[in-house]
């Protein structure tokens, strides 16, 4: 099954979005990786990495995000994982609330990282309406 990390520059932000995912799909492991490792607010691309590495599967993890430098941590976090893991993450360009949601049902039925990054990206279109 195909795991997530929620990236947030808060860490209330992150658990809370994990908090609402849980709820629609509770078998999907999820972890949150928000604000830095002493508490502020921001991102931290070694806690991004042990949150993939925690949900890691041969599945894949897809990764979503609050805000541009948080992209800019994931990716470096991607950088420090080894080649066969990093194959397999995804970062989706979605709504973080909305998406994470739409991504973890989708995940809980068994669909594969394309497809679950598929649903939280059109996500975006839905909140549009």
């Amino acid at each position: 099954m195909v795991g997530m990390v929620i990236v947030s520059h808060s860490e209330k932000i992150a658990k809370g979005i994990v908090e609402l995912c849980n709820q629609m799909a509770d078998n999907v492991k999820i972890q949150a990786a928000g604000g830095t490792d002493d508490g502020r607010i921001g991102t931290d691309a070694t806690k991004i990495m042990t949150a993939i590495e925690k949900v890691y599967s041969e599945d894949g993890v897809l990764v979503l995000v609050d805000l541009g430098s948080a992209i800019m941590s994931t990716e470096l976090a991607l950088d420090l994982l080894e080649d066969g893991i990093r194959e397999k993450i995804a970062i989706a360009d979605a709504p973080i609330v909305e998406g994470s949601i739409a991504a973890s049902v989708q995940a809980a039925i068994g669909s594969s990282l394309e497809e679950v990054k598929a649903v939280a990206e059109e996500s975006k279109n839905l909140s549009k309406r």
